[in-house]
């Protein structure tokens, strides 16, 4: 496998990183997610224009073509620079439900509004009660009616369109398109700047997408999910490492820097060595996922180790800043937060561990003799 980026991912990186890094420094940040979206309408034009709306989907739907690599390199720099832009939540999740399920005519509907930037979806799955891996889908579809609630939909503030899960009489589970205007929503804000929404159905109107139980597609859409969270992990743990490192060697105490501390330097030496262990799980599940491989397993070792990365370099970094590091002004607590948010997206790790730890009895033993 190789694991540098090819010439054309280095360009879309530089690029991406050139657009975001050109509108975003931590003041313009914080202005940023106070508006009432809670992003930038300019950054997302650009986004669209660059092609990275529709980076995923085919180009006989619309998209670019591009597959999990470069989403992965896209999402690193999301990360890296804390754009609060929904990409995830509003265009590749729902999108690739769409683009897996939808007929021809719906497909280049959705996924051409979507990758143009002048569509915003949003996937309404979990429910009140729900504890990741387990989703009860009590909302019903009678008739290609829907009703029930969803919460913690991801950006459904701004969603035209949401794509709701719903079990059927027969009980298998389907997917259905349902209009904003047709729910009752209730928007609110997240300790990471960001924003969600819980939607309530009561007989509403949907539109289903394909055939048979949609169980195994959102499955598989979650892998993916977890690889593009992964990767985003990876850019703010290495941008938040690479703040506190720079700290150091500028804050001075009793006259000499930071870094001249030794033990400091250790636990900067181990602040590091967790970045290097997460970007290598988040390699694994990218090139599983390029390999068509969507092994949930290997979603849960990744995002495992993520979470941990996380945790780890996200309170050192705050407590080698010291007081500076939670402020608002500062943007390591910002990136911590982010972080925290991430590692309690689709499983935290207590719950990534009991997955993983639930399956012991299935590998062979390993005897040494």
């Amino acid at each position: 496998m190789e694991f540098d980026l090819s010439e054309e991912q280095v360009m879309l990186r530089d690029t991406v990183r050139d657009v975001l890094t050109s509108h975003y420094d931590v003041e313009t940040l914080r202005s940023v997610t106070d508006t009432d979206v809670g992003w930038s309408p300019d950054v997302w034009r650009s986004l669209a224009e660059i092609g990275i709306l529709g980076l995923v989907f085919s180009e006989d739907d619309g998209g670019m073509g591009a597959g999990h690599e470069e989403l992965s390199v896209v999402m690193g720099e999301l990360g890296a620079s804390l754009a609060p832009e929904p990409l995830l939540g509003s265009v590749v999740v729902p999108g690739l439900l769409v683009s897996r399920t939808a007929d021809a005519a719906t497909r280049a509907d959705i996924i051409g509004g979507l990758s143009a930037g002048e569509r915003m979806l949003a996937f309404a799955h979990t429910e009140p009660r729900d504890r990741w891996p387990h989703a009860a889908v009590a909302t019903t579809a009678v008739d290609g009616r829907l009703t029930g609630t969803k919460t913690l939909v991801d950006h459904g503030d701004v969603a035209d369109t949401f794509v709701v899960s719903a079990r059927e009489q027969d009980g298998a589970i389907g997917l259905y398109l349902v209009a904003a205007d047709d729910v009752t929503r209730t928007a609110y804000r997240t300790h990471d700047r960001r924003r969600g929404a819980q939607i309530e159905l009561a007989d509403t109107p949907g539109t289903r997408l394909g055939d048979g139980d949609a169980s195994q597609v959102i499955a598989d859409v979650e892998v993916a999910t977890q690889s593009a969270l992964c990767a985003e992990a990876v850019g703010a743990m290495t941008r938040a490492l690479a703040l506190t490192v720079d700290y150091l060697k500028t804050r001075k105490q009793f006259g000499v820097p930071l870094a001249t501390f030794q033990a400091l330097t250790h636990r900067a030496a181990d602040m590091y060595v967790s970045n290097e262990l997460a970007q290598s799980m988040s390699t694994y599940l990218t090139a599983s996922l390029a390999d068509g491989d969507y092994d949930p397993v290997t979603a849960s070792r990744a995002k495992l180790q993520i979470c941990r990365s996380g945790r780890h370099i996200g309170q050192e970094a705050i407590q080698m800043h010291g007081g500076i590091g939670m402020t608002a002004e500062y943007p390591v607590g910002h990136y911590v937060s982010r972080l925290t948010a991430i590692s309690h997206t689709l499983g935290d790790a207590d719950a990534h561990l009991a997955r993983l730890s639930g399956r012991v009895s299935e590998y062979d033993m390993v005897t040494v003799g």
